[in-house]
């Protein structure tokens, strides 16, 4: 929204300062145009100004201008789940799931920030050349903090992984560094989505019904959006195109007001998903027209829509549905959210608003989206220590002198990037990386007889013609690097994509596409060495291939830098040290129905099978013992907070980084529902033969559960065991904890 420039006299502020000039305002000075009160005081003269239909307007997404106050256009829909999006070349960091498989909450943080200085100095650019279009402004509908409770789910890459306590740390990190730290003005405003209850099927997301317990509510789906709105002070959330127990989420006044507004203290505004309010009255069949279901969703708090449906509401305040009144209420939060944006104000007030169009793809950005896609590939198997790839002659030269690099997504750049992602400027995929990385002393071949998708998820006989070919093109290669997995084209939002293993958007089995698994077992029965990079944003079932194959490194869809990071861990040149933000089971038939909300059966906290690879799991060349656990206090109460001490020993020759995972589960208490729990992590380097001694703090109201008896959260007394370890299944020391 262009900032309103109107020059006002020394005698009334104590400099001058410029607003934007329009000829029915000209010479005019309102309330709302002096930054000298406060944002709230502004917002409220703003909306006493307005008509009927001028508010309406402005509560959709493409809110319209009015011109007679000099407020032009505004489109509230921009995106940023990995960098910005949808608005030319930005940095493109690996995809959102990666993030919470860095395990490092610091460094998303600064991922964000970055995220945003390219948000606002895209913004600021469009603002002086007068463009207010669609993902040109400063309102960002993302992170996507749904709970990835099934791998089939589609949009799972958007996430960050099954557990509430993971997601809320990787979520408050990520929202911190896009809103900024200015006492006064956001950076921009971040969003957290969707509210609630929300992971799939898309083919039917517009009519589904989630059915949960409370337990399940308040144990799985809420925590991560109650941490954004406490700790992260998240401004502004998005409802979710589903019911939830038989209402639907953007006219859901138990979840908008009782729980969000009251009971959490939210501040901010409420935006639905685009369409959200339509399905209401047109799928949901919650209400009797298209007015009826706009003013529910309005008086249970959902401020905006996406879409143009509010406008609807002028029949119904004439015929007493919605009074204006409430009305005012909606359009408050969103005039006074682009108050704290700084919309309204003169650039020189702003310090957000001085950062140049310079600072987009910046080499700095660059270098961190490699950082991020480096800490963020998990090693899942390395047989015999195949990687890294050894070198002799002093470390100059690769000990393999033919390399070839083959697979459906060796050299192609989408699917660096996954979904809802911006333009990469010099994206380097994976064989440009490998080529660089070895290309000086091996012979590297690029072998990519798949195209997609006609042929990679294809299950077609011809195939094994071209399959052949490809081994065989293989014969004088002493290392293969087979680059397969799947891609943002079959798991993503609402697709149209049906194949074996695909329906619209989510997935049917957990396989790998049938000719790449066959591929694989050609060039193992060829006896060729082969390591397997995946690209992927949900757990795929490697059975045959963790059995079979030398290494397999998960790279899920890391960014522009994707190809030179790949290189750097099969090189050596970096430790990998990523681990899993979710469960690889080793199939779908290992989990109850997709479209089943009950937790019981899913994640590690749920699930009573024996995973292929454990939540919160990851190789690294470094082997890393633990000892001497230890807690600050061996009995608390729930409002106590101990420090969790153990010593980690990395017992290499190599340095590493070891992710110290710290979990809960109760002894002997029934009503802990958890087999267990995180309750704390901290990601450590450690050099070669030496002990760390970790401290990690711990709120004991981290081991709360959701009682139905009193309606409320509870810690229950007894006795818990306290363990950390690598992974959610590794029980390397224990410790007991009374709790009182």
């Amino acid at each position: 929204m262009k900032k309103i420039q109107l020059f006002i006299t020394i005698s009334f502020f104590t400099s001058s300062i410029l607003f934007a000039q329009n000829d029915s305002v000209k010479n005019k000075l309102y309330p709302f145009q002096n930054p000298s009160l406060t944002f709230e005081k502004r917002a409220n003269d703003l909306v006493s100004r307005l008509s009927l239909t001028e508010k309406l307007a402005l509560m959709q997404n493409n809110a319209k201008p009015v011109d007679r106050l000099g407020i032009p256009a505004y489109n509230w829909w921009n995106e940023c789940l990995h960098g910005v999006a949808r608005d030319g070349v930005a940095t493109v960091f690996p995809q959102a799931i990666a993030f919470s498989a860095t395990w490092n909450p610091a460094l998303v943080f600064k991922i964000a920030y970055a995220i945003s200085t390219e948000a606002r100095a895209k913004h600021e650019e469009h603002n002086r050349k007068g463009e207010h279009k669609i993902y040109e402004g400063l309102t960002f509908w993302t992170p996507n903090i749904n709970i990835f409770r099934d791998p089939r789910w589609g949009r799972g890459q958007e996430t960050y992984g099954e557990d509430p306590f993971l997601t809320s740390r990787t979520g408050v990190a990520f929202v911190k560094g896009l809103q900024g730290n200015d006492s006064k003005y956001f950076k921009v405003i971040a969003t957290a989505k969707h509210y609630a209850v929300h992971s799939g099927s898309e083919h039917n997301r517009h009519i589904f019904d989630a059915v949960v317990s409370k337990a399940d509510l308040f144990d799985t789906y809420l925590p991560a959006f109650e941490s954004l709105v406490k700790e992260g002070k998240v401004y502004s959330i998005m409802g979710a195109y589903n019911s939830v127990n038989g209402a639907p989420a953007c006219a859901n006044k138990f979840l908008l007001d009782t729980i969000l507004r009251k009971k959490w203290g939210f501040k901010g505004y409420v935006v639905s998903d685009c369409g959200a309010i339509g399905d209401i009255f047109n799928h949901h069949h919650f209400a009797k027209s298209q007015a009826e279901a706009s003013a529910l969703a309005v008086k249970a708090g959902c401020d905006l829509t996406c879409g143009g449906e509010y406008m609807s509401m002028e029949k119904a305040v004439v015929d007493g549905t919605i009074t204006e009144k409430e009305l005012n209420v909606s359009v408050t939060r969103l005039m006074l959210a682009l108050f704290k944006l700084g919309i309204f104000d003169d650039n020189s007030l702003v310090k957000y608003a001085q950062i140049p169009v310079t600072e987009n793809n910046s080499p700095q950005h660059d270098t961190l989206a490699k950082q991020a896609a480096l800490e963020s590939m998990v090693l899942l198997q390395n047989k015999s220590k195949l990687l890294p790839i050894n070198f002799s002659n002093g470390g100059k030269e690769s000990i393999y002198k033919t390399i070839v690099v083959m697979g459906p997504f060796a050299n192609d750049k989408t699917v660096l990037q996954g979904n809802y992602n911006g333009t990469p400027a010099a994206p380097v995929t994976f064989f440009k990386g490998i080529q660089a990385k070895f290309g000086k002393t091996a012979n590297i071949t690029s072998n990519n007889f798949i195209k997609k998708p006609e042929k990679l998820y294809a299950n077609d006989t011809n195939i094994e013609d071209s399959i052949a070919k490809a081994v065989a093109a293989c014969k004088e290669a002493d290392l293969v690097i087979f680059c397969g997995g799947i891609d943002a084209s079959v798991e993503g939002e609402e697709s149209k994509f049906e194949m074996k293993g695909f329906y619209k958007g989510d997935r049917t089995d957990l396989k790998l596409p049938e000719v790449q698994l066959n591929t694989l077992k050609a060039l193992k029965a060829a006896g060729k060495k082969v390591i397997l990079v995946l690209t992927n944003g949900s757990a795929i079932a490697l059975n045959w291939e963790n059995e079979n194959l030398d290494a397999i490194v998960e790279a899920w869809y890391p960014g522009q830098q994707g190809g030179n990071a790949l290189a750097d861990i099969l090189s050596g040149d970096y430790n990998p040290s990523g681990k899993l933000p979710l469960t690889f089971y080793k199939s779908e038939k290992d989990l109850p129905e997709f479209e089943d909300y009950n937790m019981k059966g899913r994640t590690y906290k749920y699930f009573t099978g024996t995973p292929l690879y454990p939540f919160g799991y990851g190789l690294s060349y470094a082997s890393f013992s633990y000892s001497n656990l230890h807690l600050s206090k061996t009995i608390a109460s729930a409002k106590d907070s101990i420090t969790i001490g153990v010593d980690v020993k990395n017992e290499a020759t190599i340095d590493g980084t070891e992710v110290v995972e710290v979990y809960a589960s109760a002894i002997d208490n029934t009503k802990f529902r958890a087999q267990k729990t995180l309750v704390g992590f901290t990601k450590v380097a450690i050099k070669s033969r030496n002990t760390e001694k970790v401290t990690i703090k711990i709120a004991v109201n981290a081991l709360r559960q959701f009682d139905e008896t009193q309606n409320d959260y509870t810690v229950y007394p007894g006795e818990y065991q306290i363990i950390a370890g690598s992974s959610s299944l590794d029980k390397r020391v224990t410790s007991k904890l009374t709790v009182k």
